[in-house]
């Protein structure tokens, strides 16, 4: 009998279209739990239950802070671990549009259920935090977590573009070093974007050319130099020039001497250290054949 626990964010639980869908997978023999989350930790938790009633499968349902939270979890059992699965219940769902998953609930269950599983990568921060899509710093840190809530609710992942266009003023640049294998960049940087997957802020590709399992993360900066053409030809045309580099790394170290704040799929970590490297194949996950991020 296939069994699986579905973790629900709470601001999903009101979903009828989701309880329909779960209705007639349990109609359909599958062993299906459903649990909600209410604070942070939550999630986790319930992975250990899944983990102790022997599910197959861990589902998400929510957006990509509820998947970070459910991946990284995952990430720190002992083999073998459940595959995740993924239902975006979210304002953007960068990750899972990405990887081509249905935004359908009845669809996005069944492929969470019974899709094929495939190795994937996670990205870890400083040993303790974990993401699954991308982590941002810079301008792009403050555009997806100073978003209002209204103005998401009411206009979805493009809030996030709108958002940014009314803060231009803030335009503010951070100094910081970056060194990986082969690599090395000092200077003022306005958007940083470490990839593993390719989108953040409600479907800006920020990171296009990044895959989940070939062991690499994607390093794309817009630098300092003019600022405000550049932030809008890459945001609305996703235009290459000579402000923005680029570069593919298994690990990188940035070092800012004043406090920076990165956004690890919509959760904050300040610091002015941060070791970020791939651990490659982690976790295996429920993909269409069609997924985008797989090389």
């Amino acid at each position: 009998m296939t069994t699986a626990l579905l973790i629900l964010n709470g601001k999903g639980a009101g979903n009828e279209e989701l309880r329909v869908a779960v209705g007639a997978q349990r109609k359909e023999g599958v062993e299906l739990t459903v649990r909600v989350t209410w604070e942070y930790g939550d999630a986790a938790r319930y992975v250990a239950e899944a983990v102790a009633l022997g599910c197959d499968t861990v589902i998400a349902g929510g957006g990509d802070g509820t998947i970070n939270e459910i991946a990284g979890a995952l990430a720190q059992l002992e083999e073998p671990r459940p595959v995740l699965g993924i239902v975006p219940l979210g304002t953007a769902n960068d990750f899972a549009t990405a990887c081509n998953i249905p935004l359908a609930p009845e669809q996005a269950l069944l492929l969470a259920i019974k899709g094929r599983a495939e190795a994937i990568d996670l990205a870890r921060v400083n040993d303790k935090h974990y993401f699954i899509n991308m982590a941002t710093g810079g301008f792009g840190t403050r555009i997806t977590t100073e978003t209002p809530e209204k103005l998401k609710a009411a206009l979805g992942g493009v809030s996030y573009f709108i958002h940014g266009l009314l803060r231009l003023d803030t335009l503010k640049a951070d100094r910081c070093e970056i060194k990986g294998p082969d690599f090395s960049w000092e200077g003022d940087a306005l958007v940083i974007g470490i990839g593993n997957g390719r989108q953040a802020g409600g479907g800006q590709q920020i990171c296009p050319e990044a895959l989940i399992n070939d062991g690499l993360l994607q390093l794309r900066l817009l630098t300092s130099e003019e600022l405000l053409p550049s932030f809008l030809r890459s945001l609305i045309n996703n235009e290459e020039n000579k402000n923005i580099v680029s570069a593919h790394l298994p690990w990188l170290e940035i070092t800012a001497p004043h406090d920076m704040t990165f956004n690890l799929d919509g959760e904050p970590l300040t610091g002015k250290q941060f070791r970020i490297e791939v651990l490659a194949n982690i976790i295996q996950c429920r993909l269409p054949p069609h997924c985008e991020l797989l090389g």
